[in-house]
């Protein structure tokens, strides 16, 4: 079953074993969020990759950080002949000195870089409007940010046990609880985010016809087996 926000409040205080004057729904809210962002930071997900396009402003060689950015995964440009190429990246002390070197000041980009916390950037300095596009992964949605919705979350729809034992982690933290319960839940949430990555970063991204099917090895038999 999908976890709406209630579902899980209601599954974080009856495991604990706790009611909500203890657990209210802001302490929880905290507590779901940070199981939800330990989750994001320790597995990517297909889920939260995105694209942005738009077009690069002549002169300017900054380009306005997405809000909700986490980092960026690649960077395509398309030139004056609807050719797609990709940006090489490179970090903030090249960028300078390429850009102090004679003959650089402007033309088609070639790399780009961070730059700060709201701005990325590319060099040469373009000199003309191409579309760019950015791929990057983004801020997932939190199951807290809708308090009355049923909708969810892809983590909270597919990945409940994950989602639970990280909150349970959490809240057994916050509540001082058992050692032996929180080492307890603290194993549970590792073997799901384990399984959990194995799918996003394995299973999702074969290809059968290309990879193979996956095979677990035959254990050869001991002696001990007969």
């Amino acid at each position: 079953m999908a976890y709406t926000l209630t579902n899980l409040q209601d599954d974080i205080r009856n495991y604990t074993e706790v009611d909500d004057s203890v657990l209210s729904n802001t302490i929880l809210s905290t507590i779901i969020k940070n199981a939800e962002n330990r989750i994001y930071r320790d597995a990517d997900s297909d889920d939260n990759r995105f694209y942005a396009t738009s077009n690069l402003a002549a002169g300017s060689r900054y380009v306005t950080i997405p809000s909700d950015l986490r980092f960026i995964r690649y960077v395509q440009l398309t030139d004056g002949s609807g050719n797609q190429v990709f940006l090489e990246k490179r970090d903030t002390s090249f960028m300078a000195e390429y850009y102090n070197t004679p003959g650089t000041a402007s033309g088609l980009p070639k790399y780009y870089g961070n730059w700060d916390a709201n701005y990325w950037v590319v060099a040469p300095t373009p000199n003309s409007t191409n579309l760019i596009t950015l791929a990057y992964t983004k801020q997932p949605d939190s199951i807290t940010a809708s308090p009355g919705s049923t909708a969810g979350t892809y983590t909270s729809n597919k990945y409940q046990d994950l989602l639970l034992y990280g909150c349970l982690v959490e809240a057994y933290g916050y509540l001082k609880g058992p050692a032996d319960m929180l080492q307890y839940y603290e194993g549970s949430f590792k073997r799901a985010l384990q399984s959990y990555a194995i799918e996003q970063q394995g299973r999702r991204r074969r290809d059968e016809y290309q990879d193979g099917v996956i095979r677990t090895p035959l254990k050869s038999p001991s002696p001990s087996d007969y």
